[in-house]
């Protein structure tokens, strides 16, 4: 009989360009104010990527950080996955410029386009490869440069974007039995995702290699995409929460994609969850898209409040429209 294998989540790591833009300084650009982003959104600043520092940059600084937080040497990765909808180029994949610049010569890098839901795409497609015992080590990241996308003369998308990087290790072990409680042990429990390409137009960019030849702006319709994201998200919750057997009582921490404090709030208040066990970030760090997630449980891991033995869930909703959650015994 066949071992079960598991995912664990071994290290993460994060980073945020230098630079950071404060409400105040967008109002002297545009048509706001700072009471106006903070009651709408819950944003107060977000970093912006310096002049020639790329996805790449930014991904690798995470990358790093993140192998040095679980002990593992660069040539012990097998697979490499970056999340990203702001890559280096149209091609090759950004993943392979990151592994290039970790000096990682073991396995293969890709990048998976999910846009805000990329990391939790991202983690399930490795945590399936870990799960077939194909790969022993996976690093997932999620980096963008949502600056570069930007149409700093539109108020209703320029105030919501910012840049940075996250990323994880996975390493793959045998899985162990339920505790006394019944909650497996640790490792990803279960990962679920969506999309609904019918919605394709309520978020992306204006243009595009095959369209326009031009990378384009972000243009989106935020009432529409908030509707979508408050119904979507309960649903994949209580789907992943079926999944694993566990209850809404069982979560420690929600650690959601960092869109719209209202969303984070409505989310955590359908799980029943106070807003002292929800991990946010979005009034540092802004919406960074499949950086979000990642950055976000790094924060939460590196001051103490994510433990090991914690059930962890994460969720998120992005352009496509795609959605998913992921829920991670630590």
């Amino acid at each position: 009989m066949a071992t079960a294998l598991v995912s664990q989540i071994i290290g993460c790591g994060s980073y945020l360009p230098e630079r950071v833009v404060s409400n105040q300084e967008l109002a002297t650009r545009v048509d706001t104010s700072d009471e106006w982003i903070v009651e709408r959104t819950g944003i107060r600043q977000r970093h912006i990527a310096a002049e020639g520092e790329l996805t790449s940059d930014l991904a690798c600084h995470a990358a790093r950080r993140a192998l040095d937080a679980a002990g593992v040497l660069p040539a012990e990765v097998d697979l490499i996955i970056l999340a990203t909808t702001t890559p280096d180029h149209t091609f090759p994949a950004t993943a392979t410029r990151v592994q290039a610049m970790l000096d990682t010569r073991n396995g293969f890098a890709f990048d998976v386009q999910a846009v805000c839901s990329g990391f939790i795409y991202a983690l399930a497609v490795a945590d399936n490869f870990v799960r077939m015992g194909q790969v022993g080590t996976a690093l997932v990241i999620g980096a963008e440069t949502m600056s570069r996308v930007l149409d700093w003369g539109d108020r209703t998308t320029c105030v919501l974007f910012g840049d940075g990087a996250g990323a994880v290790v996975l390493r793959g072990a045998v899985a162990a039995l339920p505790d006394a409680q019944g909650i497996p042990g640790r490792g990803i429990l279960s990962t679920h995702l969506h999309s609904n390409g019918h919605l394709y137009d309520i978020l992306r960019a204006s243009g595009g290699p095959s369209w326009t030849q031009t990378v384009g702006h972000m243009r989106m319709q935020g009432k529409e995409l908030f509707r979508h994201a408050v119904v979507n998200l309960a649903s994949v919750v209580e789907e992943t929460l079926a999944a694993s057997g566990l209850a809404q009582k069982d979560i420690d921490w929600l650690v959601p994609h960092q869109a719209n404090l209202r969303i984070i709030d409505g989310t955590a208040k359908k799980l029943g969850l106070p807003k002292s066990r929800v991990v946010t970030t979005i009034d540092r760090h802004a919406n960074t898209s499949a950086a979000s997630i990642p950055l976000a449980l790094d924060v939460a891991v590196r001051d103490g409040r994510i433990k090991p033995g914690h059930i962890v869930l994460m969720e998120a909703m992005g352009g496509g429209v795609t959605w998913g959650a992921s829920l991670v015994r630590w």
